[in-house]
């Protein structure tokens, strides 16, 4: 395995960033992706503060499966049946994308508005939880489990992963979602696009600067995916 996601992989088990950029012709966006499983409030305010794009936690097909979540797209689907205006935003016209990840927004239980630093790391910590209570237990009893913990609407957004990772669909859910689980940790990663100050997202030159200075590792989805494609084999 290319030695750079190797050491990728080793900050992810010890709680530390890594930088992942997708790929030039997609997003050509650099996002900040942390295993869920230790995210923090100090995590949080670091992508709210250097990041600044939308802080977003990834959810492994086998536990969308197990908990019925819905992507975004087919619940404005089925309400366009009652409000028709919803029909007429259907995102079909991604310019680097077939069909959006986002699912619903999530809030755990315990917290006031959820959007605090420590209520959002409340939130993802919590949720990857969740993710390891689903893979020992039924649907049913998974469901009233994500239930009794979390409410939706809420301030964390939930992004689906394919079925097949690295197949079809190349992006930030994917990408560190593969990360994450080629480190053996909770198959769920909570990232963040990095901005820039000019209206535009960080330049990778400008991200890959970050890095270097805050002693981040910088990976591109090329050297994910080949590093995955290497995983499925082993």
């Amino acid at each position: 395995m290319n030695p750079r996601v190797e050491k990728a992989l080793e900050s992810l088990r010890r709680g530390e960033p890594v930088l992942v950029y997708d790929a030039d012709g997609r997003e050509e966006e650099t996002d900040f992706v942390y295993a869920s499983q230790f995210i923090t409030p100090d995590r949080i305010r670091r992508m709210r503060r250097d990041g600044g794009g939308l802080i977003c936690t990834t959810v492994p097909f086998e536990v969308r499966e197990k908990l019925g979540l819905p992507f975004m797209v087919d619940v404005n689907t089925e309400a366009s049946k009652t409000y028709p205006l919803l029909s007429l935003l259907s995102p079909t016209d991604i310019p680097y994308d077939t069909k959006s990840a986002f699912s619903i927004t999530i809030n755990y239980r315990r917290t006031y508005t959820g959007i605090t630093d420590n209520d959002r790391a409340l939130t993802a910590s919590e949720f990857a939880k969740l993710c390891d209570f689903t893979g020992g237990h039924e649907k049913e009893e998974s469901m009233r489990e994500f239930g009794k913990n979390f409410r939706t609407p809420g301030h964390l957004h939930l992004l689906n992963t394919s079925e097949r990772i690295l197949e079809s669909r190349f992006g930030h859910t994917e990408l560190s979602t593969a990360l994450v689980i080629m480190a053996s940790l909770t198959p769920s990663a909570t990232i963040c696009e990095m901005m820039g100050d000019d209206g535009n997202a960080l330049s990778r030159t400008e991200a890959e600067r970050y890095g270097k200075k805050n002693g981040f590792i910088y990976l591109t989805g090329q050297e994910i995916i080949e590093a995955w494609r290497e995983y499925l084999k082993s």
